[in-house]
């Protein structure tokens, strides 16, 4: 199958669906209060990069943000792709989209925040084969047991 990854406004409709899907897999796996959503206006913001991959009929299949929240810190937000396409490694060709992104904006850090449980496995398998390392709560996140806390830090590479 052929993918293409590519910046995208989250303002379209097939993107529309691809959230509307993503908060309903979340849905059942944790309480609303500890789901901490990006809308896709909140996703249009100057602070966020969002990522769409695209199959070979561009169909949206999956989606990755990065969210500048400091000029050290980014956060990976919004990651799902369509079932039907999952073990392709469409969620990690989106995740190394952000990830480099985050490199080329000279930052220091990407942290996440994800879910936990049964649901959440495949989506931690996905960030520690990435490099990203557990951590504690950052920003305003509760510590709590439906949270799980991921960081990768970036090196920069150092002009000679």
């Amino acid at each position: 199958m052929s993918v293409t990854i590519a910046i995208e406004t989250p303002l379209q409709d097939d993107v529309r669906d691809l959230v509307a899907r993503l908060n309903d897999h979340l849905l059942p796996l944790s309480p609303l209060e500890f789901q901490f959503k990006m809308t896709v206006e909140q996703m249009a913001g100057s602070d966020t990069t969002l990522f769409v991959a695209r199959d070979e009929n561009g169909r949206a299949i999956g989606m990755g943000a990065l969210k500048v929240h400091s000029p050290e810190m980014g956060e990976v937000k919004r990651m799902f792709t369509d079932p039907s396409v999952r073990g392709q490694r469409v969620g990690s060709r989106l995740l190394d989209a952000i990830v480099g992104l985050a490199r080329d904006k000279g930052l220091s850090v990407v942290m996440l925040e994800t879910g936990t449980g049964p649901g959440m496995a495949e989506a931690h398998r996905l960030y520690t084969r990435a490099g990203f390392a557990v951590r504690g709560p950052f920003l305003d996140y509760p510590d709590s047991e439906w949270s799980a806390f991921f960081e990768m830090p970036l090196q920069q590479e150092v002009g000679v």
